[in-house]
């Protein structure tokens, strides 16, 4: 389709990804079954604890020895439902870079890295730049970024990402959180200077917030709550999608 980007912007369809805060494994697995088949691709929320106050699966149980993890590194079995629906993982702790390989080892077509976790930020562009391209080929690198961060402080590593998280709340890590308008202008912003960087938005993310996010550009809605608590979770991906 051609046209200008308020054009473009106006006929897309919005791709939702529901993301699952899990506090044990069979949580994480009963989640992704209710939207297995429905979505091709779900955002699991990795919380340590110490990056941000809540803890998920594995760190609420046990971290890197939890017996499911153990199972998955060696490769006893795969994550829930790996060959029915695609995972990204939300990095919201602090190891996310030392620890890549191992993460990388659950599979995921996406890693979410967040700026205020990784450290210098020459160091983490570098370590960015340095992924093995075979690695790249099959795993989608973005990074999430907070409303009370400096937009101008992800601008140099937007060449080296697949897309940019633009984080829809202030205190990130838990869902139901009230909507910040400042991600309005992220996104408008990162738009106007990347007009082809796919912008994701993660919290917040419900009927009366999904219209505006899309007008502005959001190429992807992470939403959490109104998916799982809805009655008729397929119907309101459905009428999430369709949000222009």
């Amino acid at each position: 389709m051609k046209g200008t980007l308020e054009e473009l912007i106006k006929y897309k369809m919005i791709e939702i990804i529901p993301a699952i805060l899990a506090k044990d494994y069979e949580e994480m697995k009963n989640q992704i079954s209710l939207v297995k088949g429905i979505v091709p691709v779900a955002q699991l929320d990795l919380c340590d604890g110490i990056f941000v106050p809540s803890q998920t699966w594995p760190f609420s149980t046990g971290g890197f020895e939890d017996y499911n993890f153990q199972k998955i590194l060696n490769e006893e079995e795969g994550m829930p439902f790996w060959e029915e629906i695609d995972l990204e993982l939300d990095m919201m702790v602090v190891d996310a870079v030392k620890n890549f390989d191992i993460y990388c080892k659950l599979g995921p077509k996406r890693i979410i890295f967040h700026l205020e976790a990784v450290g210098d930020l020459e160091e983490f562009r570098h370590f960015i730049e340095g992924i093995d391209v075979y690695v790249r080929d099959v795993i989608e690198i973005g990074v999430a970024i907070n409303t009370g961060t400096p937009l101008e402080s992800i601008f140099p590593l937007v060449n080296y990402l697949d897309f940019v998280q633009c984080m829809g709340i202030a205190k990130i890590g838990y869902q139901g959180q009230p909507f910040d308008e400042k991600v309005l202008d992220n996104i408008k912003i990162l738009k106007e200077k990347y007009p082809d960087l796919i912008v994701t938005v993660d919290g917040a993310v419900s009927f009366e917030t999904a219209g505006k996010l899309a007008e502005v550009g959001a190429d992807r809605l992470a939403a959490g709550s109104v998916i799982f608590k809805s009655e008729d979770i397929r119907s309101t991906i459905n009428d999430l999608e369709n949000t222009i």
